[in-house]
């Protein structure tokens, strides 16, 4: 591991760093009022970079200059090379008092830490420099990585929602089946040499060797019935919009609807699956024949066999498991354009869906 003190508090020239934010809540997004209501800055930022993610190394350095050219108070700046430290680099930054957690990497990088932020005070500053990056996706961030340092020094604070698989959080979206195996098959060389291309190559690898399986979906809270499905290809669990290098959830997916999006996918027949691929980028395949689709805020998966869970693109759990959602749990800069507004009426393509 790189470690690099930069300075050990915030510049006191006047010219001190702000965070534009506004206590309103904007429809359907929840501005944080965590600094408005105090009047006060952020005192200490931390830099950490996975410099293993896609373009982690390279942009280090030049994302350290330029938070410092736009006097983001850096108190420290680390550059990991081992992934495994992430998550002890980021807690030792929050003892030592760094109330804004910039984040150089891709979404595994995001869903390995966030446990560490859920529900504090701290704020997440996310620089996209993963493969698939479809945290930043959902929430606007630009993947210029100078654009994207803008968003760190003029954007706003809003608070996000977070998935959990029993315990762990989890930003985008949890699949059991043929998104586990997609994980199995994707290397780190196969996403260093193709980027975005590596998402379906690894899915053509997983679908050729993958075996159906059974799944029996509940919801606690009785907004719909028990179903047990059989021959499935992937059940999914979405909280964010986007998943698997831009494909989105199901059409009017958000990360601030205090809901989950779930689907599962049936093996089903040829010209079925071609029309569950070519609406992937949509979100409409949620009402295509073989898709089963819920909207809710809590489900529990039992399996046959036995699954490993995806979170986010790292395998972290099994079934069966149950699946919530920690509402406005994440503190996060987004851009001052950043207006995901919350649909008030059901879309065609939804309203399609639940009516079956």
């Amino acid at each position: 591991m790189y470690r690099e003190k930069l300075v050990s508090a915030p510049d006191t020239d006047g010219d001190a760093w702000e965070v534009r934010q506004g206590t309103r809540r904007e429809e359907g997004v929840h501005v944080s009022p965590r600094l408005a209501a105090s009047g006060q800055n952020f005192l200490r930022a931390a830099l950490i970079v996975n410099t293993r993610s896609h373009l982690g190394e390279p942009m280090f350095a030049l994302a350290r200059d330029l938070l410092k050219e736009a006097k983001v108070p850096l108190g420290a700046a680390y550059a990991l090379r081992d992934p495994a430290r992430l998550r002890e680099t980021v807690r030792e930054a929050l003892l030592e008092g760094h109330d804004l957690i910039v984040l150089g990497g891709g979404d595994g990088s995001v869903s390995s830490i966030v446990d560490l932020l859920a529900g504090s005070d701290a704020v997440l500053g996310l620089l996209p420099v993963g493969t698939a990056n479809d945290f930043a996706r959902t929430l606007e961030i630009p993947f210029d990585l100078r654009d994207a340092c803008d968003t760190i020094a003029h954007g706003k604070v809003i608070d996000v929602d977070l998935g959990l698989a029993g315990e762990n959080y989890y930003v985008n979206v949890a699949s059991v089946g043929l998104g586990t195996e997609v994980i199995e098959n994707l290397s780190p060389r196969l996403k260093r040499a193709t980027g975005t291309l590596a998402y379906p190559i690894a899915a053509i690898r997983a679908y050729a060797n993958h075996l159906p399986f059974s799944a029996m979906l509940t919801f606690p809270d009785g907004d719909h019935e028990p179903v047990t499905l059989d021959g499935l290809l992937q059940v999914a669990i979405g909280n964010g919009r986007f998943y698997g290098g831009g494909l989105i959830v199901s059409p009017d997916s958000n990360i601030h609807d205090k809901a989950l999006d779930v689907y599962a996918i049936a093996q089903g027949r040829g010209w079925d699956l071609a029309g569950v691929v070519r609406h992937l980028k949509t979100g409409e395949f949620v009402g295509n024949p073989c898709v089963r689709f819920w909207r809710t805020s809590r489900v529990s998966i039992e399996t046959s066999p036995v699954l490993p869970i995806n979170l986010d693109g790292e395998l972290v759990s099994r079934t069966p498991k149950p699946f919530s959602v920690a509402p406005d749990a994440l503190k996060v800069l987004v851009p001052e354009s950043f207006n995901c507004v919350r649909h008030d009426e059901v879309s065609a393509a939804r309203e399609l869906v639940l009516s079956r």
